[in-house]
């Protein structure tokens, strides 16, 4: 599967860009990179999403991750046959769940520092990963809701 290599090159991107993060900046320094819009600052989050908490968190969050990355993998092989963009999604899905697991597993925490913000808006801090299950969600989304109908009006 092609698009499984594009999941490993996201996760390479996210982990290195993570590195740099940890080995250049200290913990909660931001540097301004556009005034007033996007910094890079280096937080860590041992919640889920948002820094939702809560008792034995981790653990669950963990294995909840790693039995989802599984299943993410067993739906895309079942995907092999479909069209590239909801291929294309899961990889990034697959991509970002495991490059936050892989914070998880190892640091028992995942290193954000995309923080963008407007005015007084300021929204969460995130990072690559973060970012590759949300343009994977799109895709699928986007894939069911403009593109699954068609091909099964084609293959009726």
């Amino acid at each position: 599967m092609k698009v499984l290599f594009v999941s490993a090159v996201l996760v390479l991107a996210d982990q290195v860009s993570k590195r740099i993060v940890v080995n250049t900046m200290s913990l909660y320094e931001s540097i301004p990179v556009i005034e007033n819009f996007l910094h890079f600052t280096y937080i860590t989050n041992d919640g889920m999403a948002f820094g939702i908490n809560f008792p034995f968190g981790y653990y669950i969050f963990t294995a909840v991750s790693i039995l989802l990355t599984i299943f993410l993998l067993w739906y895309l092989w079942s995907l092999k046959d479909h069209s590239i963009i909801p291929r294309l999604g899961l990889a990034l899905i697959i991509a970002g769940a495991f490059g936050n697991l892989i914070d998880r597993i190892f640091l028992g925490e995942v290193i954000d520092f995309l923080d963008f913000m407007i005015g007084d808006f300021r929204w969460y801090v995130f990072n690559f990963a973060d970012s590759y299950v949300t343009i994977g969600m799109i895709m699928v989304l986007i894939d069911n809701i403009f593109f699954e109908k068609k091909r099964e009006q084609i293959s009726a």
